[in-house]
Protein backbone atom coordinates (compact mmCIF):
# COMPACT_ATOMS: atom_id res chain seq x y z
CA UNK A 1 0.00 0.00 0.00
CA UNK A 2 0.95 3.40 -1.07
CA UNK A 3 1.89 5.49 1.92
CA UNK A 4 0.29 8.81 2.74
CA UNK A 5 2.43 11.82 3.27
CA UNK A 6 0.64 15.43 4.73
CA UNK A 7 1.41 18.40 3.77
CA UNK A 8 0.35 22.13 4.87
CA UNK A 9 -2.40 23.68 2.52
CA UNK A 10 0.01 26.63 1.24
CA UNK A 11 2.29 24.37 0.09
CA UNK A 12 -0.09 22.38 -2.46
CA UNK A 13 1.28 22.45 -5.92
CA UNK A 14 -2.02 23.85 -7.47
CA UNK A 15 -1.24 27.15 -5.62
CA UNK A 16 1.76 27.48 -8.08
CA UNK A 17 -0.11 26.33 -10.84
CA UNK A 18 -2.35 28.56 -10.45
CA UNK A 19 -0.30 31.76 -10.24
CA UNK A 20 1.63 30.68 -13.55
CA UNK A 21 -2.09 31.68 -14.80
CA UNK A 22 -3.07 34.79 -12.45
CA UNK A 23 -5.47 33.13 -11.01
CA UNK A 24 -7.31 34.46 -7.89
CA UNK A 25 -6.63 32.22 -4.53
CA UNK A 26 -6.91 34.79 -1.37
CA UNK A 27 -7.74 38.10 -0.22
CA UNK A 28 -7.33 40.12 2.66
CA UNK A 29 -9.49 41.90 4.38
CA UNK A 30 -8.97 44.70 6.91
CA UNK A 31 -12.31 45.17 8.35
CA UNK A 32 -10.97 48.37 10.40
CA UNK A 33 -8.43 50.71 10.97
CA UNK A 34 -9.04 51.17 14.11
CA UNK A 35 -7.11 49.60 16.98
CA UNK A 36 -7.10 49.49 21.19
CA UNK A 37 -3.32 49.96 21.19
CA UNK A 38 -1.45 52.74 20.13
CA UNK A 39 1.79 50.91 18.81
CA UNK A 40 4.52 53.36 18.26
CA UNK A 41 5.52 51.53 15.51
CA UNK A 42 2.29 50.91 13.47
CA UNK A 43 1.56 52.79 10.47
CA UNK A 44 -2.66 52.07 10.25
CA UNK A 45 -3.85 52.27 13.36
CA UNK A 46 -6.20 55.01 14.44
CA UNK A 47 -7.84 55.29 17.93
CA UNK A 48 -10.30 52.77 19.05
CA UNK A 49 -13.08 55.55 19.39
CA UNK A 50 -12.56 57.72 16.20
CA UNK A 51 -16.10 57.88 14.82
CA UNK A 52 -14.81 58.96 10.90
CA UNK A 53 -12.94 55.55 10.70
CA UNK A 54 -15.91 53.76 12.17
CA UNK A 55 -18.37 55.20 9.55
CA UNK A 56 -16.17 54.48 6.76
CA UNK A 57 -15.57 51.24 7.46
CA UNK A 58 -17.04 47.95 5.26
CA UNK A 59 -20.24 47.00 6.09
CA UNK A 60 -21.25 43.42 6.80
CA UNK A 61 -23.41 43.04 3.70
CA UNK A 62 -20.60 44.66 1.89
CA UNK A 63 -18.03 42.09 3.25
CA UNK A 64 -20.77 39.13 1.92
CA UNK A 65 -20.85 40.81 -1.26
CA UNK A 66 -16.94 41.14 -1.68
CA UNK A 67 -16.92 37.42 -0.66
CA UNK A 68 -18.92 36.07 -2.86
CA UNK A 69 -17.58 38.16 -6.07
CA UNK A 70 -14.10 36.76 -4.88
CA UNK A 71 -14.71 33.22 -4.38
CA UNK A 72 -16.71 33.42 -7.65
CA UNK A 73 -13.39 34.25 -9.63
CA UNK A 74 -11.73 31.26 -7.35
CA UNK A 75 -10.55 32.33 -4.04
CA UNK A 76 -10.43 29.98 -1.27
CA UNK A 77 -8.60 31.84 1.87
CA UNK A 78 -9.52 35.11 3.31
CA UNK A 79 -7.16 37.00 5.98
CA UNK A 80 -8.97 38.89 8.48
CA UNK A 81 -7.12 42.17 9.72
CA UNK A 82 -6.93 45.93 10.60
CA UNK A 83 -6.42 47.52 13.01
CA UNK A 84 -7.79 45.33 15.62
CA UNK A 85 -10.58 42.96 13.65
CA UNK A 86 -11.94 41.80 17.41
CA UNK A 87 -13.14 45.64 17.87
CA UNK A 88 -16.17 45.16 15.65
CA UNK A 89 -18.77 44.60 17.48
CA UNK A 90 -19.75 42.19 14.75
CA UNK A 91 -16.72 40.15 14.37
CA UNK A 92 -18.52 37.14 14.98
CA UNK A 93 -20.94 37.71 12.31
CA UNK A 94 -18.17 38.65 10.05
CA UNK A 95 -16.06 35.71 10.67
CA UNK A 96 -19.49 33.53 10.18
CA UNK A 97 -20.37 34.46 6.92
CA UNK A 98 -16.97 34.04 5.33
CA UNK A 99 -17.02 30.48 6.76
CA UNK A 100 -20.34 29.80 5.64
CA UNK A 101 -18.60 30.72 1.96
CA UNK A 102 -16.23 28.10 2.43
CA UNK A 103 -13.47 30.23 2.83
CA UNK A 104 -10.63 29.25 5.01
CA UNK A 105 -10.42 31.97 7.79
CA UNK A 106 -7.03 33.51 8.91
CA UNK A 107 -7.07 36.16 11.74
CA UNK A 108 -4.51 38.41 12.44
CA UNK A 109 -5.05 39.80 16.21
CA UNK A 110 -3.22 41.28 19.00
CA UNK A 111 -4.82 38.75 21.38
CA UNK A 112 -5.83 41.57 24.04
CA UNK A 113 -9.77 41.32 23.25
CA UNK A 114 -9.94 37.97 23.04
CA UNK A 115 -13.04 36.71 25.12
CA UNK A 116 -14.39 33.52 26.17
CA UNK A 117 -16.90 33.93 23.32
CA UNK A 118 -13.87 34.66 20.96
CA UNK A 119 -12.87 31.19 21.96
CA UNK A 120 -15.85 29.45 22.05
CA UNK A 121 -16.51 30.79 18.19
CA UNK A 122 -13.17 29.36 17.23
CA UNK A 123 -13.46 26.09 18.72
CA UNK A 124 -16.91 25.52 16.89
CA UNK A 125 -15.60 26.75 13.72
CA UNK A 126 -11.86 26.63 13.42
CA UNK A 127 -9.60 29.32 11.80
CA UNK A 128 -7.07 28.09 9.43
CA UNK A 129 -4.62 29.63 11.74
CA UNK A 130 -4.36 32.91 13.98
CA UNK A 131 -1.55 35.04 13.77
CA UNK A 132 -0.69 37.57 17.21
CA UNK A 133 2.09 40.18 17.44
CA UNK A 134 4.73 39.56 20.73
CA UNK A 135 5.66 43.52 21.20
CA UNK A 136 7.74 42.30 24.15
CA UNK A 137 8.24 39.34 26.73
CA UNK A 138 8.16 41.37 29.53
CA UNK A 139 5.29 44.23 30.85
CA UNK A 140 7.71 47.27 30.47
CA UNK A 141 8.83 46.30 26.95
CA UNK A 142 5.41 45.04 25.89
CA UNK A 143 3.56 48.75 27.43
CA UNK A 144 6.14 50.74 25.35
CA UNK A 145 5.64 49.86 22.33
CA UNK A 146 1.91 49.40 22.88
CA UNK A 147 1.29 52.59 24.47
CA UNK A 148 -1.35 51.14 26.73
CA UNK A 149 -1.41 50.11 30.50
CA UNK A 150 -2.50 46.86 31.01
CA UNK A 151 -2.26 45.69 27.31
CA UNK A 152 0.68 42.87 28.46
CA UNK A 153 -1.78 41.29 30.95
CA UNK A 154 -4.75 41.71 28.35
CA UNK A 155 -2.58 39.89 25.70
CA UNK A 156 -1.12 36.96 27.88
CA UNK A 157 -4.56 36.18 28.87
CA UNK A 158 -5.98 35.91 25.39
CA UNK A 159 -2.97 34.41 24.14
CA UNK A 160 -3.26 31.53 26.81
CA UNK A 161 -6.94 31.17 25.89
CA UNK A 162 -6.42 30.93 22.74
CA UNK A 163 -3.83 28.36 22.94
CA UNK A 164 -6.16 26.34 25.44
CA UNK A 165 -8.67 25.98 22.94
CA UNK A 166 -6.37 24.35 20.78
CA UNK A 167 -6.13 26.55 17.43
CA UNK A 168 -3.90 27.34 15.79
CA UNK A 169 -1.69 29.99 16.76
CA UNK A 170 1.57 31.64 14.86
CA UNK A 171 3.39 34.25 16.85
CA UNK A 172 5.50 36.95 15.04
CA UNK A 173 7.61 39.94 16.31
CA UNK A 174 8.41 43.45 14.87
CA UNK A 175 12.04 43.99 15.42
CA UNK A 176 12.13 47.82 16.34
CA UNK A 177 14.03 50.26 18.78
CA UNK A 178 12.05 50.06 21.95
CA UNK A 179 11.74 46.35 22.04
CA UNK A 180 15.72 45.37 20.56
CA UNK A 181 17.54 44.35 23.59
CA UNK A 182 14.35 41.52 24.26
CA UNK A 183 14.44 39.99 21.31
CA UNK A 184 16.32 37.30 22.12
CA UNK A 185 13.67 36.95 24.85
CA UNK A 186 10.73 37.27 22.53
CA UNK A 187 11.76 34.69 20.49
CA UNK A 188 12.17 32.48 23.56
CA UNK A 189 8.65 33.37 24.21
CA UNK A 190 7.47 32.27 21.20
CA UNK A 191 9.01 29.15 20.27
CA UNK A 192 8.49 28.22 24.09
CA UNK A 193 3.95 29.02 23.29
CA UNK A 194 4.06 27.46 20.13
CA UNK A 195 5.99 24.55 17.81
CA UNK A 196 4.49 26.13 14.85
CA UNK A 197 6.07 29.06 14.00
CA UNK A 198 8.10 31.94 14.83
CA UNK A 199 9.48 34.90 12.61
CA UNK A 200 10.18 38.42 13.34
CA UNK A 201 9.98 41.64 10.59
CA UNK A 202 12.60 44.35 10.95
CA UNK A 203 10.26 46.55 8.09
CA UNK A 204 8.58 49.41 9.48
CA UNK A 205 6.28 51.66 7.08
CA UNK A 206 5.63 54.58 7.12
CA UNK A 207 1.75 55.89 8.06
CA UNK A 208 -0.78 55.42 4.93
CA UNK A 209 -2.31 58.69 6.09
CA UNK A 210 1.16 60.64 6.35
CA UNK A 211 0.73 61.69 9.40
CA UNK A 212 4.37 63.44 10.14
CA UNK A 213 4.53 63.32 13.94
CA UNK A 214 3.66 59.59 13.57
CA UNK A 215 6.45 59.24 11.01
CA UNK A 216 8.84 60.48 12.86
CA UNK A 217 8.32 58.09 15.54
CA UNK A 218 8.34 55.04 13.32
CA UNK A 219 11.69 55.94 11.74
CA UNK A 220 13.13 56.65 15.54
CA UNK A 221 11.76 53.07 15.76
CA UNK A 222 13.79 51.40 12.73
CA UNK A 223 17.31 49.21 13.49
CA UNK A 224 20.33 50.28 11.64
CA UNK A 225 20.81 48.18 9.11
CA UNK A 226 23.69 46.85 10.75
CA UNK A 227 21.55 45.86 13.68
CA UNK A 228 19.20 44.21 10.91
CA UNK A 229 21.93 42.13 9.44
CA UNK A 230 23.32 41.35 12.91
CA UNK A 231 19.92 39.95 13.76
CA UNK A 232 19.03 38.25 10.64
CA UNK A 233 22.83 36.43 10.95
CA UNK A 234 22.19 35.51 14.49
CA UNK A 235 18.93 33.57 13.13
CA UNK A 236 20.91 30.62 11.31
CA UNK A 237 17.42 29.47 9.44
CA UNK A 238 16.56 32.62 8.47
CA UNK A 239 20.43 33.81 7.27
CA UNK A 240 20.69 29.85 5.88
CA UNK A 241 17.75 31.01 3.46
CA UNK A 242 19.72 34.02 2.22
CA UNK A 243 22.94 32.41 1.77
CA UNK A 244 21.90 29.51 0.02
CA UNK A 245 19.70 31.60 -2.67
CA UNK A 246 23.14 34.09 -3.25
CA UNK A 247 24.07 33.37 -6.38
CA UNK A 248 20.20 34.66 -7.24
CA UNK A 249 19.79 37.48 -4.97
CA UNK A 250 23.18 38.89 -5.59
CA UNK A 251 24.04 38.84 -9.41
CA UNK A 252 23.92 41.10 -12.27
CA UNK A 253 22.60 39.45 -14.90
CA UNK A 254 19.23 39.41 -13.12
CA UNK A 255 18.67 43.19 -13.20
CA UNK A 256 16.47 44.75 -15.48
CA UNK A 257 18.92 47.61 -17.02
CA UNK A 258 16.00 47.60 -20.38
CA UNK A 259 13.19 47.42 -18.53
CA UNK A 260 11.17 50.86 -17.18
CA UNK A 261 7.94 48.89 -15.02
CA UNK A 262 7.46 49.50 -11.87
CA UNK A 263 6.31 46.10 -10.51
CA UNK A 264 8.08 43.86 -10.85
CA UNK A 265 6.94 41.76 -7.93
CA UNK A 266 3.87 39.63 -7.61
CA UNK A 267 1.27 41.64 -6.65
CA UNK A 268 -1.96 41.54 -8.39
CA UNK A 269 -0.95 37.87 -9.38
CA UNK A 270 -2.64 35.63 -6.84
CA UNK A 271 -4.22 38.21 -4.11
CA UNK A 272 -5.79 41.37 -3.04
CA UNK A 273 -6.21 43.52 -0.58
CA UNK A 274 -9.18 45.44 0.64
CA UNK A 275 -8.91 48.45 2.84
CA UNK A 276 -11.28 49.13 6.01
CA UNK A 277 -13.33 51.48 3.72
CA UNK A 278 -14.11 49.56 0.36
CA UNK A 279 -10.68 50.80 -1.49
CA UNK A 280 -9.38 47.72 -3.25
CA UNK A 281 -5.53 47.38 -3.29
CA UNK A 282 -3.19 44.86 -4.91
CA UNK A 283 -1.19 44.51 -1.59
CA UNK A 284 -1.84 46.04 1.95
CA UNK A 285 1.05 48.52 1.41
CA UNK A 286 0.24 50.04 -1.37
CA UNK A 287 -1.71 53.63 -1.10
CA UNK A 288 -0.91 55.76 -3.71
CA UNK A 289 -4.06 56.94 -5.04
CA UNK A 290 -3.81 56.42 -8.96
CA UNK A 291 -3.27 52.06 -7.43
CA UNK A 292 -6.58 52.05 -6.00
CA UNK A 293 -10.18 51.27 -7.09
CA UNK A 294 -13.22 51.66 -5.15
CA UNK A 295 -15.32 48.84 -4.57
CA UNK A 296 -18.21 50.97 -3.76
CA UNK A 297 -18.02 52.09 -6.96
CA UNK A 298 -17.50 48.97 -9.19
CA UNK A 299 -16.66 45.50 -8.75
CA UNK A 300 -14.23 42.99 -7.97
CA UNK A 301 -14.02 41.14 -11.40
CA UNK A 302 -13.80 45.29 -13.12
CA UNK A 303 -10.84 45.61 -10.37
CA UNK A 304 -9.59 41.82 -11.14
CA UNK A 305 -9.89 42.00 -14.97
CA UNK A 306 -9.36 45.41 -15.73
CA UNK A 307 -7.34 47.61 -13.08
CA UNK A 308 -4.97 45.52 -11.72
CA UNK A 309 -3.07 44.86 -15.50
CA UNK A 310 -3.38 48.95 -15.44
CA UNK A 311 -1.58 49.01 -12.40
CA UNK A 312 1.13 45.98 -13.33
CA UNK A 313 1.66 48.13 -16.25
CA UNK A 314 2.81 51.25 -14.88
CA UNK A 315 6.22 52.10 -15.68
CA UNK A 316 8.66 54.97 -14.76
CA UNK A 317 10.98 57.40 -16.64
CA UNK A 318 12.38 58.37 -13.59
CA UNK A 319 16.34 58.62 -14.14
CA UNK A 320 16.98 58.36 -10.88
CA UNK A 321 15.07 55.33 -10.36
CA UNK A 322 15.90 53.65 -13.67
CA UNK A 323 19.46 54.09 -13.12
CA UNK A 324 19.82 52.68 -9.40
CA UNK A 325 16.93 50.86 -8.27
CA UNK A 326 16.03 49.22 -11.61
CA UNK A 327 19.49 48.31 -12.83
CA UNK A 328 20.71 47.04 -9.15
CA UNK A 329 21.96 43.81 -8.91
CA UNK A 330 21.13 43.42 -4.71
CA UNK A 331 17.68 45.07 -5.00
CA UNK A 332 16.33 41.32 -3.80
CA UNK A 333 18.01 42.24 -0.70
CA UNK A 334 16.36 45.74 -0.17
CA UNK A 335 13.37 46.60 1.60
CA UNK A 336 12.50 48.68 -1.44
CA UNK A 337 9.28 48.58 -3.37
CA UNK A 338 6.92 50.82 -5.40
CA UNK A 339 4.75 50.55 -2.69
CA UNK A 340 7.08 51.52 0.07
CA UNK A 341 8.64 54.05 -1.87
CA UNK A 342 5.54 55.75 -2.32
CA UNK A 343 4.80 55.95 1.66
CA UNK A 344 8.09 56.66 2.00
CA UNK A 345 8.36 59.53 -0.47
CA UNK A 346 4.92 59.96 -2.15
CA UNK A 347 6.06 58.73 -5.32
CA UNK A 348 6.53 55.07 -6.34
CA UNK A 349 9.91 55.44 -8.34
CA UNK A 350 11.71 57.12 -5.80
CA UNK A 351 15.09 55.46 -4.39
CA UNK A 352 15.19 55.55 -0.38
CA UNK A 353 18.14 55.89 0.98
CA UNK A 354 17.75 53.30 4.13
CA UNK A 355 16.57 50.71 2.33
CA UNK A 356 19.34 50.93 0.52
CA UNK A 357 21.73 50.87 3.29
CA UNK A 358 19.50 47.80 4.87
CA UNK A 359 20.58 45.78 1.13
CA UNK A 360 24.49 46.38 1.05
CA UNK A 361 24.73 45.70 4.63
CA UNK A 362 22.91 42.23 3.78
CA UNK A 363 24.86 41.80 0.37
CA UNK A 364 28.36 42.80 2.72
CA UNK A 365 27.02 39.92 5.30
CA UNK A 366 26.90 37.34 2.80
CA UNK A 367 29.97 38.39 0.81
CA UNK A 368 31.63 38.08 4.00
CA UNK A 369 30.18 33.95 4.75
CA UNK A 370 30.48 33.48 1.13
CA UNK A 371 33.77 34.80 0.12
CA UNK A 372 32.22 36.34 -3.24
CA UNK A 373 34.14 38.69 -5.16
CA UNK A 374 33.42 42.92 -4.50
CA UNK A 375 32.48 42.89 -7.90
CA UNK A 376 29.03 41.62 -7.14
CA UNK A 377 28.48 44.80 -4.92
CA UNK A 378 26.44 47.85 -6.55
CA UNK A 379 27.44 51.18 -4.93
CA UNK A 380 25.32 53.17 -2.31
CA UNK A 381 23.10 55.88 -3.84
Amino acid sequence: MKQLTTIEISDFPLWAKMKEHRGLLSFDLEITARCNNDCRHCYINLSAGDRLARSREVTLQEIGDIADQAVALGAVWVLISGGEPLLRDDFHEIYLLLKRKGLLVSVFTNATLVRDEHVALFRKYPPRDIEITVYGSTEGTYERVTGRSGSFAAFTAGLNRLLECGVNVRLKAMAIRSNYHELPAIADFCRAHTKDYFRFDPQLHLRFDRNEERNLMIKAERLTPEEIVALERADKERFASLQKGCDILINEEFTHKSCDHLFHCGLGTGSFNVGYDGTFRLCSSLWAQEAIYDLRQGTVREAWEQFVPKVRDMRSRRPEYLENCRSCPIINLCLWCPAHAHLETGKLDSPVEYFCRVAQARAAAIQGENKMPDAVLADPL
